[in-house]
């Protein structure tokens, strides 16, 4: 039986139709999930409702233990994991044993956060009260995530959402269920109680409409575009829903003149190609101070091209598949409207789409970038470094800042009065100072602006799950 809708405890779906789950590397069949609605992920709220009732009770460091043992089974199966993210995402194999780790840090992180919920006594201002705080889990949660990062996204939600005493439910991709279907196999083998975890894959649109309506659901977690996120922020204001949302970027890389300019230039390279580019996070515009932009130029382009492209199977690919022609279609615009604008393409600059619908596209580098070109402005998500000229640090930050998004950005400086100046003048909510990759478990993941609200990981990662009440107490005198 096709596994992806997990509910109360039990897999169902074997009557439903089918959604095919395609390897973009190779355009061949990978597997498929059922097509659950409406009703089935009602199904599932109602099942989280009910064990919500008795997870919220359990003790915190019961809720870790159960954590525990998940994580022990991912770094168990990383490897299962990592191939079956490269079958279905396309991401080289090596980044995807990467996620697989990353994905359990959230679970270890979590299992002992979850015992430091902490609340608080105030001082009361009569004799006959006492004044305290509670923090208790909010309830059902509903969790909606990406295909680029189908493991760690998934772990980076549910792990504070179980250590807070909530339930959820998990709707992944139809690009990458796979992968989420495993994880909550794992779930199952860890002994999670029944209704605590639920999946449902399938219509995206009938399931994402029957978590934002349904009253049980009391919190929405949501990693996607800005343009959904946007939706899904009036959808959620009917029912006053709580939401946390990590939303598209524009990630502007900084290289002051005085930066080191061999590690600027390595930690570009790390941040942009990662994943082809198909991260939130990648380095999008690439602002170089005059006196060290030719250097900076030349070392990128000998570290580009070295990168090999082709199936993440493969052994020594660098770069996979673009997920599908969508995206390819956004990189090749970009591309060709910066070249037609006046930009150089010193590396790179063409595609390669397949006849079984896979899409290439070569690490590519654009020097003279100007500002006004639809590649600054837009988030790219491919393997494209823009470079753009400029003088002063005044000059940088304003063209770093010059954009609606806000969730990572970078500088490169050996000054620290400088970095620290320039770091703290970025409008982003995270900032990798000399580090191109800034994510950690322990770390507040998050952005300002149209990049969302709420953090994820850290101490505040469990905060957006958790409700804060008071309680006033009168003694008899």
């Amino acid at each position: 039986m096709e596994k992806g809708i997990y509910v109360n405890g039990e897999w169902t779906g074997k009557d439903l139709e089918k959604v095919e789950v395609i390897n973009p590397a190779t355009g061949e069949l990978v597997g498929t999930v059922p097509k659950a609605g409406k009703k089935e992920t009602r199904n599932a709220i109602e099942a989280a409702n009910e064990a919500f009732k008795t997870w919220s009770k359990t003790t915190a460091y019961e809720r870790a233990e159960y954590l525990e043992k998940f994580y022990e089974l991912v770094i168990k199966h990383e490897d299962e994991l990592a191939e079956i993210m490269t079958l279905e995402m396309g991401k080289p194999l090596k980044e995807s044993k990467g996620e697989a780790q990353y994905a359990a840090s959230f679970l270890k992180w979590f299992a002992e956060e979850g015992k430091r919920i902490y609340g608080r006594t105030i001082p009361p201002s009569k004799h006959n009260k006492r004044m305290q705080v509670n923090k208790q889990p909010v309830g059902v949660v509903g969790a909606i995530t990406p295909w680029n990062f189908p493991a760690a996204m998934i772990t980076r939600k549910l792990a504070p959402a179980l250590a807070a005493g909530c339930t959820i439910v998990i709707k992944p991709p139809n690009e990458t269920p796979l992968t989420a279907v495993r994880l909550i196999e794992l779930c199952e083998e860890a002994g999670i109680p029944k209704g605590v975890v639920n999946l449902v894959t399938g219509k995206s649109s009938e399931i994402g409409e029957e978590i934002m309506s349904n009253p049980r659901v009391k919190k929405l977690t949501f990693t996607g575009s800005t343009e959904v996120g946007k939706i899904l922020m009036k959808q959620a204001a009917e029912n006053v829903m709580k939401i946390s949302l990590e939303l598209g970027g524009h990630a502007p890389i900084v290289v002051l003149d005085d930066a080191d300019i061999d590690l600027a230039a390595q930690q570009t390279v790390a941040s942009k190609f990662r994943n082809g580019g198909q991260t939130c996070i990648s380095g999008n515009r690439v602002y170089v101070q005059e006196k060290v932009y030719d250097a900076f130029i030349e070392k990128v382009v000998a570290a580009a091209e070295k990168l090999r492209i082709g199936n993440g199977m493969e052994e020594g690919v660098d770069v996979g598949p673009l997920i599908n022609k969508d995206g390819y279609e956004k990189v090749e615009k970009h591309v060709k409207n910066a070249v037609k604008r006046g930009a150089k393409c010193v590396l790179g600059g063409k595609g390669k789409e397949g006849e079984n619908g896979t899409y290439y596209y070569h690490p590519t580098v654009l020097i003279d970038v100007k500002p006004d070109m639809l590649i600054m402005n837009e988030e790219t998500f491919g393997p494209i470094v823009p470079i753009q000229k400029v003088s002063t640090d005044e000059e940088t930050i304003n063209y770093a800042n010059s954009t609606p998004f806000g969730l990572a950005a970078y500088v490169f400086s050996e000054n620290y009065s400088r970095g620290l100046r320039v770091a703290e003048a970025l409008d982003y909510g995270i900032v990798g100072w000399n580090d191109g990759l800034p994510s950690a478990a322990q770390a507040p993941f998050g952005g300002m602006k149209q990049s969302g609200m709420g953090r994820e990981g850290g101490k505040e990662g469990i905060e957006e799950y958790l409700e804060t009440k008071y309680i006033s107490i009168g003694l008899k005198e």
